[in-house]
């Protein structure tokens, strides 16, 4: 706890602050805000209260912290002139898209100096600039989200399989580095991401991969590409990304299996993937989501920690996943698995998506607390046993969901966010939590990134050497350091 207070009383000590070029009380001039005005045209600049608030805040328990004025670029000339301008005037710059993070990425961190900065919302931009079905690969601009994307591809055989659970920009999720439901398979954003178009805090662009270029691999030089993958804004405003495909499925099965224990749920879970069985989700929910679900997404599971299971493959190849995954399953002593409808495959994993909101609905006027670790496979059940210990004698409403194929999983716990001793509670346990992942060789986020809560964490993952080599790259891309300031370093 005393880590983390020390944390966020740190939070306004950033050099950007001498360079903030304001008016009376810190505020924007309005010559500035007339010159973002003359870049993107008067509509697409809003300085309105509502509008500012609700760009100051994402999906995470962290306060609203607004920007000074949001603008809504059209291209990515646009994006570049914004850019050049702000940093000529030492303004900050956040990046904004659909604001379904969950670490704060999108607050617009205060400081009596220099306040929230621009907000440059990037929705407008909303193309899908080439599809090539035959080099399997799609370049899109920030405004597309998954869903949009895999609509446009449902014709082609082809699909994007990076599901986060929210329908959210796919350029944002390659800020933060997403994965979700299916990692197992078809990987994370960082295994995903071929090429990033990128407007740089001085306005220049650069193409992390080359233009035009989407190769599936390459050994020439640094990789760039990767770099700007989850750096969270913090290194400069992605304005397009190409985007690796792949083939949707012959066919898939659905099924789910309630367990005993969360200790025999998980070792099942391992000893599928020791088979080398080719799941495509292979997801966790306890006991007490799995009964909101039941509630909130008329759901009709047993109450019990539970795997929800997704397989890819011919019709012949399934059968056979199926009936090895069953055997595994009553060897570890579970009953059997539960094959689901074709026509409840959506609703199934509609309910798992929605389950922070099936809890809320158990604690209205709550916010959620998340945590997001992630350990290795074999250390897996120790960590989450003791975790469900630790939420029992917590005394606040929490639940585990959990990517567990990749040894992710998420607490999240329900608590008042007027309740000031509730919420030192949560974040005791969230920092005793991530500690426990890093002592097993893990990681105290991943795949929501470290945002504004996560900052001493990520100097204890990464050691003294890390974090000033993050710091280095920093300082050569963002001297002035404007770009979504008070993140990830």
């Amino acid at each position: 706890m005393a880590s983390l207070l020390r944390a966020a009383a740190a939070w306004g000590q950033f050099p950007w602050r001498s360079y903030c070029s304001r008016g009376a009380q810190g505020k924007l001039s309005k010559d500035f805000v007339e010159a973002l005005k003359a870049v993107v045209g008067r509509p697409h600049v809003s300085t309105a209260t509502v509008v500012l608030e609700q760009h100051g805040r994402d999906e995470s328990i962290h306060r609203c912290q607004p920007p000074d004025v949001v603008v809504w670029p059209q291209n990515v000339e646009q994006v570049s002139q914004l850019a050049a301008l702000c940093y000529r005037e030492g303004v900050p710059i956040i990046p904004f898209s659909t604001g379904t993070g969950l670490e704060g990425g999108v607050c617009a961190v205060q400081h009596p100096s220099c306040q929230g900065g621009v907000c440059i919302n990037l929705t407008h931009m909303d193309r899908i600039l080439e599809l090539k079905p035959e080099d399997f690969s799609v370049v899109v601009e920030p405004g597309v989200t998954r869903k949009a994307l895999n609509t446009h591809l449902r014709d082609t055989g082809l699909w994007f399989p990076v599901d986060p659970g929210a329908d959210a920009s796919l350029c944002g999720m390659a800020a933060t580095g997403a994965s979700g439901t299916t990692t197992i398979r078809y990987g994370t954003m960082r295994e995903n991401v071929l090429n990033l178009e990128v407007v740089l805090p001085d306005g220049q662009l650069l193409h992390t991969a080359g233009l035009g270029r989407h190769f599936r691999k390459s050994a020439a030089g640094y990789n760039l590409t990767g770099l700007f993958v989850g750096s969270e804004g913090t290194l400069g405003l992605i304005t397009a990304t190409t985007l690796r495909l792949h083939s949707a499925p012959e066919a898939t099965i659905v099924a789910t299996c309630a367990f005993p224990s969360i200790q025999v749920a998980v070792d099942s879970t391992i000893h599928i993937l020791q088979a080398a069985m080719p799941v495509a989700r292979i997801e966790f929910l306890d006991d007490i989501v799995i009964d909101a679900c039941n509630r909130h997404s008329n759901l009709n599971c047993t109450v019990a920690p539970t795997l929800f299971l997704e397989f890819h493959g011919s019709e012949r190849a399934l059968e056979e996943q199926l009936q090895r995954a069953e055997e595994i399953i009553q060897y570890n002593g579970a009953s059997h698995l539960s094959l689901v409808k074709k026509e409840q495959y959506s609703q199934l994993w509609a309910a798992r998506h929605n389950a922070l909101y099936a809890i809320r609905a158990l604690r209205p006027g709550c916010k959620n607390y998340t945590t997001d670790v992630c350990v290795p496979i074999s250390r897996l059940p120790e960590i989450l046993v003791q975790t469900k210990e630790d939420l029992k004698a917590l005394g606040i409403t929490g639940f585990i969901v959990g990517h567990v194929g990749d040894g992710n999983f998420h607490c999240l716990l329900m608590v008042d966010p007027e309740d000031t001793e509730m919420i030192c509670k949560a974040e005791a346990f969230a920092y005793q939590l991530a500690r426990r992942a890093l002592a097993l060789h893990g990681t105290c986020t991943g795949e929501h990134g470290i945002g504004l809560g996560k900052r001493q964490l990520l100097q204890e993952e990464v050691g003294p050497v890390g974090m000033e080599t993050m710091r280095k790259l920093k300082a050569a891309l963002d001297p002035r350091g404007l770009m979504n300031p008070g993140k990830v370093l």
